[in-house]
């Protein structure tokens, strides 16, 4: 059990007992829409987890150290923002799949690049945004974003290599 795993077990049940004091009923409440969320996200999970494991031992390390690895230089930091753009799914699919890339070699420059790139420029996030918030605003946030992995890897690069 990983850190992580511990922080998360106290949130849950300090929200438990919190609900708690509201009675039982918010508890059951709680429990049921927990439920309902596990229900409808479990098997996408487990989907991500097969995807994951499956990159894990498919993944060519000499080929990520190529491109995306310590040595790649601003190449390096330019793909790693395109790919970026391109991962698919939330965080539980996008981080083990990150750090799968990152076990194979990949460099720090190019992983921090890949993970603000994901989380400000993900093209699937702009298949929504767009219909709920318009072009023009999709339009303004999106170019304004592109510099914002660039700036991050960069600084990646040259504070820590």
């Amino acid at each position: 059990m990983n850190s992580a795993t511990i922080i998360l077990w106290i949130i849950a049940s300090a929200l438990i007992l919190y609900s708690w004091k509201d009675g039982t009923t918010t508890v059951q409440r709680g429990g049921l829409l927990t439920w309902k969320t596990t229900r409808q996200n479990g098997f996408l999970i487990l989907l991500a987890f097969i995807i994951v494991g499956f990159v894990n031992i498919l993944s060519p390390e000499k080929l990520v150290q190529a491109w995306i690895g310590p040595n790649s230089g601003w190449g390096g930091i330019l793909l790693a923002e395109f790919i970026g753009m391109l991962l698919p799914g939330g965080p539980y699919v996008v981080f083990p799949l990150i750090a799968i890339i990152f076990e194979a070699g990949a460099g720090l420059a190019p992983v921090i690049t890949l993970i603000t790139s994901w989380s400000t420029q993900s093209l699937l996030t702009i298949s929504f945004e767009l219909p709920f918030m318009g072009w023009r605003f999709t339009v303004i946030r999106w170019s304004i974003s592109l510099g914002i992995p660039l700036l991050a890897g960069t600084a990646a690069y040259f504070l820590w290599g």
